[in-house]
């Protein structure tokens, strides 16, 4: 009866609602990603879940397809005047990538071996790119016994990642941000600049032709990607700043055209699938290296985070969830911040206010680790085995 695709969907839908029930609760402290994730690894384990229900259910193929669009969408919320600010962010990430690599390759290496450090580093540092870049070489150097060492580290550095970009950020907003943003309140009176929501050409405020053109932009993103090599997750985010900027598409497009939590539940359809290659055994047989890599990763990335934020001179609790970024990325990222927001925000206008504040550097944060930095870190380390 699980191989009904509405019954498979639903199963799954459950994970993300429980999720959802949890962090609502918690105000935002137990995320809803990490509740998803733990909770389709267990029941997998334990046999609840049969181990195609991914393929039974049609949502995740979907959600694949939804990426682009979704990561375009992103750049929408980021006017340039924006975007101008956010130097701090990259300084930070890379501070945070740098800690990593310091703690995991100089305590790791002696503990183990060289070559478990550096299949550890790649994705300690980012997402899937790392990862395939990392299979790749070892399968190549014929050490395919390693290959479990990444995988495992890609799946569960979330598990670390979340909560703990979680508490900084919700300490972030409840002792200094939510203050300081009712004062503001309260002086201004409402003479903030109010977002781009409407094309001065009438055709371009139908949802139907706004979804178009975000289809189709993220379309050409991935096209551009294959013929200039460059990651389309990237490429797509550019055109969603030039399209927002250049009136094309309105600030936090999707959500204009009615369409941004269905595509977010589609993408996390994706992100909690990844945890379904993960077996008892894969997690026995390597647990010590792995959570070496994990728990050393994730302190040199907060160290690293916190010296950064120092630099430049933002809140530590602020510029550490940035750093983060680099154990979950997109959507996490995105996901934690509306969380943050819900719980902390009490009015429409505080959340969006909230929003704005964290979205753009943990973006920011997030295609800079997970993008781009950690496929050159996964590429140059192990090349030196």
């Amino acid at each position: 009866m699980i191989k009904e695709p509405l019954i498979a969907t639903t199963l799954l839908f459950l994970l993300i609602a429980l999720g959802e029930v949890i962090s609502i609760y918690t105000r935002a402290r137990v995320p809803m990603l990490l509740t998803a994730m733990l909770g389709f690894l267990l029941c997998s384990w334990l046999g609840l879940f049969p181990k195609k229900i991914l393929e039974y259910s049609t949502l995740p193929a979907l959600g694949a397809l939804l990426i682009g669009p979704l990561i375009l969408h992103m750049g929408t919320i980021m006017p340039l005047s924006v975007l101008k600010k956010q130097w701090r962010a990259v300084v930070i990430a890379l501070c945070g990538l740098i800690g990593a690599i310091i703690l995991v390759l100089g305590i790791i290496t002696p503990l183990f071996d060289f070559k478990i450090a550096a299949s550890g580093i790649g994705p300690i540092a980012g997402g899937i790119i790392a990862l395939l870049v990392t299979t790749e070489r070892l399968t190549a150097l014929g050490l395919t016994s390693l290959i479990v060492v990444p995988a495992l580290v890609q799946a569960l550095q979330g598990v670390i990642g979340m909560p703990l970009a979680s508490y900084f950020m919700n300490g972030y907003v409840s002792k200094d941000y939510i203050h300081r943003l009712r004062e503001k309140h309260h002086s201004t009176q409402g003479d903030t600049e109010k977002p781009f929501t409407q094309s001065k050409y009438s055709l371009l405020n139908n949802d139907t032709i706004r979804l178009f053109i975000i289809f189709a932009l993220a379309a050409f993103g991935v096209w551009l990607g294959k013929v200039t090599g460059i990651h389309y997750t990237l490429l797509c985010l550019v055109l969603g700043i030039l399209a927002l900027n250049f009136k094309l598409l309105p600030q936090n497009a999707l959500e204009q055209a009615k369409s941004l939590h269905f595509m977010v539940i589609a993408i996390i359809f994706v992100v909690i699938g990844s945890m379904g290659s993960v077996s008892p055994k894969d997690v026995l047989d390597n647990i010590l290296p792995v959570i070496s890599i994990l728990i050393l990763g994730a302190l040199g990335i907060i160290i690293g985070g916190y010296v950064g934020a120092k630099l430049v001179k933002w809140p530590p609790a602020k510029g550490m969830p940035v750093a983060l970024t680099a154990l979950f990325g997109f959507p996490g990222d995105y996901i934690l911040c509306q969380e943050v927001a819900r719980a902390h925000g009490q009015s429409e206008e505080e959340e969006q206010a909230i929003m704005q504040e964290l979205v753009t550097p943990m973006l920011i944060g997030g295609f800079v680790t997970v993008t781009v930095t950690s496929v050159v870190i996964a590429s140059y380390v192990m090349s030196l085995i």
